[in-house]
């Protein structure tokens, strides 16, 4: 079916999915695709996992929708159990990483007003990706993704992404936090040097700087921890979470402690649908399914076994640059743009994602099997080393 009535805003593939099960989607012809890209970073549990489609089901037979204006106890559960797991105090719900993030910058504001700071500048990096809403869009760092949307949003300053010495030299009385992806994912999947985190944690104490970290693809389990800061011991002012946190059910969040988790109060933020029964619901499915099947630690242990696969089998390919990841965020660059290996390899059967224009991006499922896991990374390698053989340097 043609979707000419669709905004065009997506170039999409000439693929269309009628379900999926566990790691495999199944197109309207029936034919069986190995999913690499988990919906990018969305689904976690891979697709038609039994305890999720349960929990939506039931609740949807109980209660869709109530209203931000009355209590909703799935939604406390869900806040109790983010706070537990990330060591922050407060949430705040929403539909989207973009929304998330919106929230984080709100936050950044009123921190600043309150320390009388009227002209609020966030740094932000370059590479990074923090949504397309008009402020996510100031902070994203991609002017195609920006040209033609002017006047951006005013209070952003943008640095170099890990580079430390490039945020020691910023000397703007204006700066009141630090908006960065612990891992970079549509910047090409770069992974910073082991100080960087903690690094940025000591910049931002000594100067009263908020430190924000946009967890919307590293979060929820997906590079061997719950969040990808616990792998660097630190603990951020505010977080922003969504894509896997509803294994497909819109869901986004923004949680916050100590001087962040007090600047929002009853009137100066809202949504209509965050945080609604459903959702909460489906979420609170997702991080117990987490937990029940040990996933945190099968993310490690898969993703450790792709990125051994990968640098053995392409250590003497000179034309791939880099290898780089953790846990299920691997990223294979290139020494070109490679966009069409997107196309190559749905015609294999397989999906993939390029971003960055040169980078190989793989998201797939947790429950990933060992076998399913190798077929990846042998299709990956095949398709890599065939392209490069017929687009010689």
């Amino acid at each position: 079916m043609q979707d000419d009535s669709v905004m065009p805003t997506y170039k999409r593939l000439p693929v269309a999915f009628s379900h999926g099960e566990n790691v495999w989607l199944y197109d309207t012809e029936g034919q069986r695709y190995l999913d690499a890209l988990g919906g990018i970073a969305v689904c976690a549990l891979g697709h038609a996992h039994p305890a999720i489609s349960h929990a939506i089901c039931e609740q949807a037979g109980r209660l869709l929708h109530s209203s931000n204006l009355y209590e909703i106890p799935l939604q406390s559960a869900l806040a109790n159990k983010l706070c537990q797991l990330s060591g922050l105090d407060k949430v705040f719900f929403c539909n989207s990483g973009a929304e998330a993030n919106e929230t984080a910058i709100k936050i950044a504001r009123r921190y600043a007003h309150q320390r009388n700071i009227t002209a609020p500048v966030i740094v932000v990096m370059e590479g990074a990706f923090h949504g397309r809403t008009l402020a996510t869009l100031t902070a994203t760092a991609n002017p195609k993704a920006q040209e033609g949307f002017g006047p951006l949003v005013p209070g952003f300053l943008r640095v170099a992404y890990d580079d430390i010495a490039a945020l020691e030299a910023l000397q703007d009385s204006n700066i009141v936090a630090v908006l960065v992806e612990p891992i970079q994912g549509e910047g090409g999947i770069r992974v910073p040097q082991t100080h960087y985190l903690k690094r940025l944690r000591e910049l931002c104490d000594q100067r009263q700087w908020l430190l924000m970290l946009d967890e919307i693809q590293s979060g929820i389990g997906r590079t061997g921890q719950w969040f990808a800061f616990q792998h660097d011991n630190i603990l951020p002012d505010v977080m922003t979470i969504a894509k896997a946190l509803g294994n497909g059910v819109p869901i986004g969040a923004c949680l916050a402690r100590g001087v962040a988790a007090e600047q929002l109060q009853a009137g100066s933020h809202g949504t209509t649908f965050g945080g609604n029964p459903l959702a909460a619901r489906a979420a609170l499915a997702v991080i117990e399914t987490i937990e029940n099947e040990s996933l945190i630690v099968r993310t490690k242990s898969l993703g450790e076994r792709m990125l051994r696969y990968f640098q053995k089998a392409f250590a003497q390919q000179p034309r791939v640059t880099r290898i780089q990841g953790k846990g299920l965020m691997l990223g294979i660059e290139l020494d070109r743009d490679c966009p069409e290996l997107v196309t190559l390899a749905l015609a294999r059967k397989l999906l993939i994602n390029v971003t960055a224009g040169r980078v190989i991006r793989l998201l797939p499922p947790y429950i990933l099997t060992d076998q399913a896991a190798d077929e990846i990374a042998e299709q990956v390698v095949a398709l890599v080393n065939d392209y490069l053989t017929q687009h010689p340097a």
